[in-house]
């Protein structure tokens, strides 16, 4: 474990695309602990919606004036008021939650903590829906690569 490993996986936890489900497997692939992995890269992915909100409030609104921002921010709203309605409409700030705990490409902290605040839900609540969809999405991301992991495993000890 070194501290170049721990800055790659702090960029994975926090780039947009990957999220958890690149920062767990990557760290798994360098030796770190899965317990290591897993805290740490849910930890950082758990700063998303801090930090997302804050800008949302914040340097959205300087930037906002500036055409091709504009354009791309624009794209992005539409694409994640599209995936997050339904769930938050059914299931209120708990529908925030289970979107970020799908481990699957455009469902993580950014998109969720995008959606709510498009939605205009509460903040503290959206807060604590995004750590607890991390948590659930860091969980699922360990197991699956833990699994598959050690299915590689077998499959090398056999040839």
């Amino acid at each position: 474990m070194n501290l170049h490993t721990f800055l790659w996986t702090t960029f994975f936890a926090f780039l947009p695309i990957s999220e958890l489900r690149g920062a767990i497997p990557f760290a798994l692939s360098q030796g770190i602990p899965w317990y290591i992995a897993l805290l740490f890269s849910v930890g950082i992915n758990a700063l998303v919606a801090p930090v997302c909100w804050l800008f949302l409030s914040t340097f959205h609104r300087l930037f906002y004036h500036w055409n091709w921002y504009r354009g791309l921010f624009d794209s992005f709203v539409e694409r994640a008021r599209g995936k997050v309605h339904e769930k938050v409409e059914k299931w209120g700030w708990l529908g925030i939650a289970a979107f970020v705990a799908i481990p699957l490409p455009v469902t993580g902290a950014w998109t969720g903590t995008l959606g709510a605040w498009i939605l205009g839900l509460d903040k503290k609540k959206t807060l604590l829906a995004v750590i607890i969809g991390v948590v659930c999405a860091g969980l699922i991301v360990t197991a699956v690569s833990m699994l598959g992991l050690s299915a590689f495993a077998i499959f090398v000890k056999k040839m």
